[in-house]
């Protein structure tokens, strides 16, 4: 069983930086693929980042690439999400995930196996 907590949401002008973190409880955190989605208003479920068990391969979503950057801290069982150059259309609730596997590229909703409450990140413009 894995618990995830995320925190750093909240209300930032456009243009503007935020970075998201996600703490996991259990003893399997580093052998896991992480990931980060979000979820507008009306809106499915979306990828956004993805990194494997080792931090050595990431993957971004096409809209995002180059604003934002997925990063893990093993020993402190925490992944990141650095957001720059926010715009209103990143406005929506981030959810950070644990997958079942170990490798890079896993975009799929239904590759993941544990979800975080979600964090609200309000981008004004």
């Amino acid at each position: 069983q894995v618990q995830l907590v995320e925190s750093g949401g909240g209300l930032v002008q456009a243009g503007g930086s935020l970075r998201l973190s996600c703490a996991a409880s259990g003893r399997t955190f580093s052998s896991v693929a992480m990931g980060w989605f979000r979820q507008a208003p009306g809106k499915e479920r979306q990828f956004v980042a993805t990194i494997n068990s080792r931090g050595s391969i990431t993957y971004t979503e096409e809209s995002v690439k180059g604003r934002f950057a997925i990063s893990r801290d093993n020993a402190k069982n925490t992944v990141y999400l650095q957001m720059n150059s926010l715009k209103p259309e990143d406005t929506a609730v981030y959810y950070c995930a644990a997958s079942s596997g170990s490798g890079g590229y896993l975009y799929r909703r239904d590759q993941y196996n544990y979800w975080g409450q979600g964090t609200q990140v309000t981008v004004s413009s």
